[in-house]
């Protein structure tokens, strides 16, 4: 029904977004997706400012950026796991380039481990990079743009954050804290009057990343795993159309609802795709 009522809006489809003038922030841009959105908002006359702890690959990402066209690129390195680092580099941001109007949340770890295999520390340390990170920065950037009623807060959670997949129970609670964060802020911003400033939640299946080196799709018809270029594409345009949600695959929205559905379904169409088995592949060798 969902996806129904989306592609009857997209025959009527609303003013896009002009990104003339604003100032992009993108957290994990040295590689991957973080990488292929710099590239595609490079030609639109954007400052982009990227952050990064991969100091070698943030420099390439903006050597890129300005072959494709940015004029204004502006690189720090920053360590979003740290708080401090968090406030520091973003103080360095707001004197150095200005007030940030679309902040990207990208920056992301996913370790693969089952349940039982996961120490403390590396649920921590999942939670600081993947959700505690986001926490920072909105709060970071979100009251300039609450100041001026205009912004744009994109945040990439994962289709894991809809439902808890195999190997991935740190990944996918942190992604759903994410989901449950954005959606709270979204509701406070509207009831709040400030419907100038746009929230974007990004809930894709796997992408061909770092992050998911090695993982492959048992059905790549129903789930298929992207190129981050393609991915990058679609988020852009979802930025653009300022829509709430971009969940990709479609598959993806089935997962999303397997609350309405028997346990032993929701099994069933798991053994179906295979995704234990994909996941055991890519993640459970020694």
């Amino acid at each position: 029904i969902f996806l129904l009522i989306e592609n009857i809006f997209c025959i009527f489809p609303l003013r896009k977004k002009c990104f003339a003038g604003k100032i992009v922030l993108i957290t994990g841009s040295a590689n991957g997706i973080g990488r292929q959105v710099a590239l595609k908002l490079a030609p639109l006359r954007v400052t982009l400012v990227l952050w990064d702890i991969d100091d070698e690959g943030n420099q390439e990402t903006r050597r890129l950026a300005e072959q494709n066209g940015a004029s204004r690129v502006f690189v720090y390195h920053c360590d979003c796991s740290n708080r401090e680092d968090v406030y520091k580099q973003a103080d360095k941001v707001r004197k150095e380039v200005g007030d940030v109007t679309i902040l990207i949340n990208n920056a992301g770890i996913l370790l693969g481990k089952k349940f039982c295999e996961l120490t403390d520390e590396d649920f921590e340390k999942t939670f600081r990079v993947n959700f505690f990170s986001q926490v920072w920065t909105c709060k970071a950037f979100l009251p300039a743009m609450v100041a001026c009623n205009r912004g744009h807060l994109v945040s990439t959670a994962s289709g894991a954050g809809l439902i808890g997949l195999y190997r991935l129970s740190d990944y996918s609670a942190s992604k759903s804290a994410i989901i449950g964060m954005m959606e709270a802020i979204n509701t406070e911003l509207y009831h709040g009057g400030k419907c100038g400033i746009k929230t974007t939640i990004i809930c894709p299946y796997f992408i061909s990343t770092r992050l998911s080196k090695g993982f492959k799709s048992k059905r790549p018809c129903l789930l298929p795993v992207y190129d981050p270029e393609y991915a990058a594409s679609r988020i852009v345009d979802a930025i653009k159309k300022e829509k709430f949600y971009l969940i990709m695959p479609p598959a993806v929205y089935l997962l999303g609802l397997k609350i309405f559905l028997p346990r032993k379904v929701v099994l069933l169409f798991e053994s179906y795709v295979k995704f234990p088995e994909s996941m055991e592949e890519a993640f459970g060798r020694k």
